[in-house]
């Protein structure tokens, strides 16, 4: 630094704190300059905020954020241009909805309805993906544009002329005091500071000028939210009106009756050809006659043999078991009506002689 720029600084510095602590009183601008001042300030918090905000806005999860950024940068620093897109959450719920959906099985109805609105909601996925790039580009760049050039070169023009205001108020007020501060560089800081001035002024203006653009700008990003509303309401109104097709049907078909089966019993005969005991005459599962030949068996007539089941002697009024020491019988668990030539028919509770083996 030359000692020119040294006194400078030294001037400005001396004149700072005179103003901070001294109470010297500085030259003071124009009403519509401090204006403007005031709206360059506001406009720049405004595109910082707006650019933030509208950042969560598209991509809401802050630690999807984190990851996806650190990613893109660390892919950037091994120089692989690989771009990290943010985990829609539409995308993930519709991933999810497919993976259970086909789980259940093609003949679910419910399960193709979770496949039908997962695909929905990865459309709506893709949608998102859409706002973003258009948000990006008609909205977030011209924005980062205003941020990084406009915005800056205004705010490099107010520092120089804060600058220079200092320089030429402390020669003023040396000069005032007795200094040896010629007329020539109280002339020359005078003229500086005006340049500054007009220089910042100006770009104050034109910034602030460009409404018409800063509208377009915002405009175009409506539009892009309109463009993913109506598509995300064509996307959903479409799958909601599958859904009540779908529901429709399903409620008119009829409804099956399921009749859980009974365990197999574990007191089997070791071979097919073996008798253990009355539980062996008849399958356990289906109340059919088994691997026996039942073709002569005859049910047994109570009353024929003086054997009257509700007879009132019986306190309990309930079947009486019939005398099975003298020949080998089988109770029925089941009703069995015949299908085939030579089945024997029998209700629930009947009991079978076993005639023949």
């Amino acid at each position: 630094m030359s000692l020119a720029g040294l006194k400078k600084q030294f001037n400005k510095a001396n004149q700072y704190m005179s103003e901070k602590i001294g109470g010297a009183k500085g030259t003071e601008l124009d009403d519509e300059f401090v204006e403007m001042e005031r709206r360059i300030d506001v406009l720049g918090r405004l595109v910082d905020d707006l650019i933030n905000k509208t950042h969560e806005f598209l991509q809401p999860n802050p630690a999807s954020r984190a990851k996806m950024s650190t990613r893109n940068a660390i892919s950037k620093m091994r120089g692989q241009e690989q771009k990290i897109l943010y985990p829609q959450p539409e995308g993930t719920l519709g991933d999810y909805m497919i993976r259970h959906g086909t789980d259940l099985g093609e003949d679910s109805t419910f399960g193709g309805c979770l496949v039908e609105a997962g695909e929905s909601f990865k459309h709506l996925a893709e949608i998102k993906y859409n706002l973003e790039d258009n948000v990006k580009q008609n909205f977030l760049e011209p924005l980062n544009h205003l941020q990084t050039k406009d915005l800056r070169e205004v705010n490099h023009h107010r520092k120089k002329l804060s600058g220079r205001r200092l320089d030429f108020d402390c020669k003023k007020r040396k000069k005032d005091k007795g200094s040896n501060i010629t007329e020539e560089e109280l002339r020359v800081a005078e003229d500086k500071f005006e340049e500054s001035k007009n220089l910042a002024e100006n770009a104050m203006h034109n910034v602030l000028e460009n409404e018409v653009e800063y509208i377009s700008q915002l405009q175009a990003f409506i539009e892009a939210e309109v463009d993913y509303h109506r598509q995300a309401l064509n996307t959903l109104q479409s799958l909601l009106d599958g859904l009540e097709q779908k529901r429709n049907e399903a409620a008119s078909k009829p409804k099956t009756e399921h009749i859980p089966k009974r365990v197999s019993s574990f007191r089997r005969s070791e071979s097919p050809n073996s008798y253990d005991g009355p539980n062996d005459a008849l399958d356990n599962d289906t109340g059919r006659s088994g691997s026996y030949n039942f073709n002569n068996i005859q049910t047994p007539s109570y009353h024929q043999s003086g054997f009257d089941p509700y007879d009132e002697q019986d306190p309990f009024g309930s079947y009486a078991v019939p005398d099975t020491k003298k020949k080998p019988m089988a109770r029925a668990l089941y009703d069995f009506i015949p299908e085939n030539e030579g089945e024997l028919g029998f209700q629930e509770g009947d009991y079978v002689d076993l005639v023949s083996q």
